[in-house]
């Protein structure tokens, strides 16, 4: 049926723009930093001034 064609039309983008919500968010929140396991230690420097 003709008529029907803008529903089933208006039906299947918001059937691609759910699909699509949905691969970014699970994209987004599925990302994870690497761990870093070295510790960095601080460096100290003495500066020995003589006059």
């Amino acid at each position: 049926m003709p008529q029907m064609a803008p529903l089933n039309w208006l039906t299947l983008f918001i059937f691609f723009i759910l699909i699509l919500f949905l691969f970014n968010i699970v994209n987004y929140y599925m990302f994870q930093y690497q761990i870093k396991l070295t510790f960095s230690k601080k460096k100290y420097f003495k500066y020995n001034w003589k006059w």
